[in-house]
């Protein structure tokens, strides 16, 4: 992966995520941009393997996305007391930072995700690249 990609799947995550959460609550926080675009430029990298399916992808993804969560969660929540987000009245959650529910959520999530990785790639291969893996698959 080529450090042109990773910025573009950041900034892809960066903007799209923003917007998904604008839409649904009506607001977002400038860590969740962060936290977005960097969640798409770890699963740019993830789904960049050829033996990556949608399935797995979907699941590799839901740990990712929860991981990170988390760790944001901890710094920007609980240590910095910024009460970005709160999960406690959610069954099944971890300190108020990630909960199972929105694990599945992210597993869901990772569909749209994958599709747009795969656009991203197709954008970065040049025609001398995609001609030479295409007659070798023949």
């Amino acid at each position: 992966m080529k450090l042109s990609q990773g910025i573009f799947a950041f900034l892809m995550g960066y903007f799209c995520y923003s917007l998904i959460e604008i839409l649904i609550r009506g607001y977002t926080h400038w860590t969740m941009a962060l936290t977005g675009g960097t969640v798409l430029a770890i699963l740019y990298a993830v789904n960049s393997r050829r033996t990556m399916t949608l399935i797995k992808s979907c699941f590799i993804g839901a740990v990712i996305i929860t991981t990170v969560e988390f760790a944001v969660g901890v710094v920007v929540n609980l240590i910095f007391g910024w009460n970005v987000w709160d999960y406690t009245d959610i069954p099944l959650n971890l300190f108020g930072q990630i909960c199972l529910p929105f694990s599945g959520l992210w597993f869901l999530l990772c569909i749209p995700a994958y599709y747009v990785c795969s656009g991203i790639r197709r954008k970065f291969i040049s025609p001398d690249i995609s001609a030479s893996e295409n007659s070798n698959a023949l």
